[in-house]
């Protein structure tokens, strides 16, 4: 049955070649795969993939959150890699210097990627 089989998520990307660059070189994670058709990531264990579609990068939701240790830490190291964070002034969600910080502790900033896909990087206290 399907609990029983691994899952291996899929980020669409307009540009493939760009966006492994991008997940390579700027953000530092391990490429393990690569066909013509798609490549595959390793970050913290876990392994995820993306693919070439004209529709990559129109998601307006988050595709992926990175669980971190130290948000601050993470952020400065991305924005010297050149990374923009995002900020939201939503009900419910609203950043400040590309922060958000839940009634539970959690904080969370995002950023898009080189095809235009949001992530996310996100520390929960005691986790």
């Amino acid at each position: 049955m399907l609990g029983d089989a691994p899952v291996l998520a899929m980020i669409p990307a307009t540009n493939l070649a760009r966006a492994k660059t991008f997940y390579t070189d700027t953000l530092g994670l391990k490429l393990v795969d690569e066909t013509d058709e798609d490549v595959t990531f390793e970050s913290g264990g876990i392994q995820f993939g993306m693919y070439e579609t004209p529709s990559g990068g129109q998601a307006a939701h988050t595709l992926a959150s990175f669980k971190v240790a130290d948000l601050d830490a993470e952020m400065a190291a991305l924005r010297g890699r050149g990374i923009t964070f995002e900020d939201y002034d939503f009900p419910g969600l609203k950043t400040e210097n590309g922060v958000a910080t839940g009634s539970n502790g959690l904080r969370a900033a995002w950023f898009k990627d080189s095809e235009g896909n949001i992530l996310c990087v996100a520390e929960r206290p005691g986790k």
